[in-house]
């Protein structure tokens, strides 16, 4: 299934901040927590963005892991190299396509990670199967486990007053999401399916806006992902900035009776070993 989708950096980045500015919880944390990277490991990133996953594991192993981020936009991977220099890391920033073969030799790396990137994959078993390839093997003589692949995702019931407010401003079916819509099944079962042993996990964050505008603000950084996911909304930046304004005004009587807005952000976790 090809899937014609693109994520502008500025609102990826917009969602991020936002995450981390009004959440409850802190992903990252959880991320170290289940997956606990280690110095020595050999680490490839998938659609790494501006690095933040590869950051993390940077930190977490005190520089002590070799770590690959991938991603094909050149616009995010001259930040996160920008990012890499200012910091000191020796991170390895390059190119990859994740519907393209992976440009790594079979059972290079002990984990590989792809945060709300590999699910938009057009074939999935193709894509997975190349992240299977590059994971090292499990050693029998040794007792070695393989290596691991670790997919953090929107489960179905992601930000439900987000699709609740959209759906009373609209009163229109919201288009599936490439990611919620295919995590638990798609996702889950392709790579139940490839690996060894496969796992899901699940994080949820609970952020609280104090008043409308922030919220706004993720609804834009959302729908206004190229354009593409929501187009069965609206045609053209008029009709954008009126389906704004009627999400706006539902938001506004929603904050009004409750005195805030509360939106949970669930997210699963597939852990799988080769």
């Amino acid at each position: 299934m090809k899937i014609d989708y693109q994520e502008p950096s500025k609102d990826l980045l917009m969602r991020i901040d936002i995450h981390e500015k009004y959440g409850s919880a802190n992903i990252d944390v959880w991320t170290n927590e289940l997956l606990q990277p280690k110095a020595g490991m050999s680490i490839l990133d998938v659609g790494c963005g501006a690095g933040k996953l590869s950051f993390l594991f940077d930190d977490y192993t005190k520089r002590g892991a070799k770590i690959t981020g991938g991603d094909f936009s050149e616009e995010l991977l001259d930040k996160a190299r920008a990012k890499n220099k200012e910091r000191g890391s020796n991170i390895d920033f390059q190119f990859l396509d994740f519907n393209e073969k992976f440009n790594f030799e079979d059972n290079t790396f002990d984990l590989c990670t792809s945060a709300f990137a590999i699910y938009y994959a057009s074939d999935l078993k193709f894509t997975f199967g190349e992240a299977h390839r590059v994971l090292q093997s499990p050693d029998p003589s040794s007792g070695k486990p393989g290596g691991r692949l670790f997919v953090s995702g929107p489960l179905p019931e992601n930000k439900q007053i987000f699709y609740d407010i959209i759906k009373e401003a609209t009163n229109a079916e919201i288009p599936p999401m490439p990611g919620s819509s295919r995590f638990k099944g798609d996702i889950f079962n392709t790579i139940n399916g490839i690996f060894a042993k496969t796992e899901l996990h699940k994080f949820e964050n609970h952020l609280t806006f104090p008043e409308v505008a922030p919220f706004i603000d993720y609804v834009r950084a959302s729908l206004g992902e190229d354009r593409k996911l929501w187009t069965s909304m609206f045609n053209g930046k008029d009709e954008y900035e009126a389906l704004i304004g009627k999400i706006e005004a539902v938001a506004q009587k929603w904050f009004d009776r409750d005195g805030k807005l509360v939106m949970t952000k669930v997210v699963g976790g597939i852990l799988a070993t080769k």
